[in-house]
């Protein structure tokens, strides 16, 4: 099934590998791929012929927007800037607040991320 939370973290986790690495874009999307587990490594296989049809070179840029719009639908997008709009302290320690305000952030387009664009 879909795990939004899931694809992000594992989106994050990559590209702090590939600093680490110092990757360059060549190399970002032939890694990212391999990483892919299961059922996601069945979906790029598709979407790598889809995409580079016709020789056409597929940046980390066009992987990361495929694997967004694959793993966390506009309809899932949209709920997680609702909660984040709405977010309450509430019996939460500000320690546990501040992590779900971090948490949401990244989807939301009031805050200027990357994921916000796809």
């Amino acid at each position: 099934g879909y795990n939004p939370e899931g694809a992000v973290k594992w989106l994050e986790e990559v590209e702090i590998i590939f600093e680490a690495m110092r990757c360059t874009e060549e190399d970002k999307t032939t890694l990212g791929a391999y990483m892919l587990r299961e059922e996601a490594n069945h979906w790029w296989k598709n979407a790598r012929q889809r995409l580079g049809a016709g020789g056409v070179v597929i940046t980390w840029e066009m992987f990361k927007r495929e694997l967004w719009v694959k793993y966390f639908p506009a309809d899932v997008r949209n709920r997680k800037v609702v909660e984040f709009l709405e977010l309450k302290q509430g019996n939460m320690s500000v320690a546990e607040y501040a992590a779900k305000f971090e948490s949401l952030s990244a989807f939301s387009p009031y805050y200027n991320t990357p994921e916000a664009e796809y």
